[in-house]
C-alpha cells in the first residue's frame, strides 16, 4: 500500500507535463539551430571595365570614331554562264541520220562552216523542188512572151495574153520560195549555182552549218543518230571572248548597286582576277536563296571562265555613301559570336560595346549600330585588352 502511494506522488500530472515539454522542445530547436551564414552577391556576367597601366596603354592605338565618305562593296558568289548574246544552239534544219561528224568540242569555227553530214531526204527534196519550180517559171515565162506577140497580131484574146502574164508570175514566186527553202537549209551556193545553169547534180548531203563565228562548245550528236528537223539540239557555237557572271546580291544589299557599276571576278588562282561590269540586275528574288541575279559581263581573253563555273564576286558602288567605317582589326567577337569593341570611357577605362556591323569596304566595315561619333575606340591591340579583363 505505502509502494502504491509512492508511485502515485511520483506521477505527473498532464496540466504539469505540457509546458515541460515545450519548454524541451524549444531548448532543443534552439540547440540545433545556428547562426545562418551571411547572402552572397550574385554573380553578374557582364564584363567590367579594364584598367590599364601607362606602360600597358603603350600595348594598343586607338582610333576617334568619324562619319567617313565611301563607296559601298558588295562581296558575293557567282555562276558562270555564256554571253548568250553571242552563243546559239544549232538545231538540226533537216531529217535524217548523221553521216559525219566534222568538228570536235573547243574547236574554233568560222560563220558558214560545215559541222556535220546527213543523209537526208528532206535535203533531196528540197532540190529536186527547186528543179521543177525553175522548169516551171521558164515555160510560164516563154507562154507569157508569145501571148504577148500574139496580142499585138491579134492572134489571142487580151483575157489569155493577161492570164499567160500571172502565170508566168505566180510560177517564178514559186522558184524563189524554191530557192530560198535551199538557202535555209544552208545549201552552198555552188550547188544552187549547178541547179540553176541546169547542170546534173551529183548526191547531195546535208550539211549542218555553223550560224555564228566561235567555239564549239557543245557536240550533242553523234554518227548514226537519226535527226528530226526543227527539234534535235545538234551543237552550240559560242563566242567566249566575253562571258557572263550571274552574282547572287543579297535583297538588303540591292540599294547600293546600279547598272554600270565596276565588278572584279576572281578566277582560278587567288589573286587572278577580271574586270567586268554591271549590265542587268533582275527584277525578281530567286525564293529558294532570297537574292538578286546581277549580272557581269566580263572580258575573257584568255578562256579562263568556263560555264557553270563557281566564282567570286566584288561589286564595287559608283554611289557614295557616308556612315561610321571600323577598322577589321577593331572587331572582336564575344561566347556569343556576336561582334563587339572597346571604347574609352571618361575615367579612362575600356568597356565592351556590342555593335551591328554592315558591308565590308576594303579593310573596314560598316558600323550601324552601337557607336557614336567622337567616341574612342581600340582598334590594335584588342586582344590584349580583352587577355586583360579575363583576368
Amino acid at each position: 500500500m505505502k509502494n502504491r502511494t509512492s508511485l502515485a506522488a511520483r506521477r505527473v500530472s498532464p496540466g504539469r507535463l505540457m509546458p515541460v515539454l515545450a519548454l524541451t522542445v524549444l531548448i532543443g530547436m534552439t540547440a540545433c539551430s545556428s547562426p545562418s551564414d551571411p547572402p552572397k552577391a550574385a554573380a553578374s556576367d557582364t564584363p567590367q571595365n579594364v584598367t590599364l597601366t601607362p606602360a600597358q596603354r603603350q600595348r594598343i592605338r586607338l582610333l576617334t570614331v568619324a562619319p567617313a565618305s565611301f563607296r559601298r562593296a558588295v562581296e558575293t558568289t557567282g555562276v558562270v554562264d555564256f554571253d548568250n548574246d553571242q552563243a546559239t544552239g544549232v538545231l538540226a534544219p533537216f531529217s535524217g541520220p548523221v553521216l559525219r561528224v566534222l568538228v570536235a568540242p573547243g574547236e574554233q569555227v568560222r560563220r558558214g562552216q560545215p559541222l556535220a553530214l546527213v543523209d537526208s531526204p528532206d535535203f533531196a527534196a528540197a532540190i529536186g523542188a527547186y528543179r521543177k519550180a525553175l522548169a516551171a517559171a521558164r515555160n510560164a515565162r516563154k507562154l507569157a512572151d508569145t501571148d504577148q506577140d500574139l496580142l499585138q497580131h491579134e492572134g489571142v484574146s487580151r483575157r489569155e495574153a493577161e492570164q499567160a502574164l500571172t502565170d508566168a508570175a505566180s510560177a517564178e514566186a514559186d522558184r524563189d520560195a524554191a530557192r530560198q527553202a535551199l538557202v535555209a537549209l544552208d545549201v552552198d551556193a555552188g550547188t544552187i549555182a549547178a541547179i540553176e545553169a541546169g547542170r546534173t547534180v551529183t548526191r547531195v548531203q546535208g550539211v549542218i552549218r555553223a550560224p555564228i563565228a566561235g567555239t564549239v562548245a557543245e557536240k550533242l550528236i553523234s554518227p548514226g543518230q537519226l535527226l528530226q528537223a526543227g527539234s534535235t539540239p545538234c551543237f552550240t557555237v559560242a563566242d567566249l571572248s566575253t562571258m557572263w557572271v550571274m552574282a547572287q546580291v543579297p535583297a538588303a544589299e540591292l540599294a547600293g548597286i546600279r547598272l554600270g557599276d565596276p565588278a572584279r571576278v576572281e578566277a582560278g588562282a587567288p589573286g587572278a582576277e577580271l574586270k567586268g561590269t554591271v549590265d542587268n540586275i533582275a527584277a525578281v528574288v530567286n525564293p529558294d536563296t532570297r537574292a538578286v541575279a546581277a549580272r557581269i559581263v566580263v572580258a575573257n581573253p584568255q578562256g579562263a571562265l568556263r560555264k557553270q563555273m563557281y566564282v567570286r564576286v566584288r561589286i564595287q558602288s559608283r554611289q557614295p555613301s557616308e556612315g561610321l567605317l571600323v577598322p577589321a582589326s577593331a572587331l572582336l567577337r564575344d561566347d556569343d559570336n556576336l561582334p563587339f569593341v572597346y571604347v574609352v570611357q571618361a575615367d579612362g577605362g575600356f568597356a565592351r560595346r556590342h555593335v551591328t556591323t554592315g558591308s565590308r569596304t576594303g579593310d573596314d566595315y560598316l558600323v550601324s549600330d552601337g557607336l557614336k561619333p567622337g567616341e574612342r575606340i581600340v582598334v590594335d591591340g584588342g586582344i590584349f585588352v580583352q587577355f586583360m579583363q579575363n583576368q
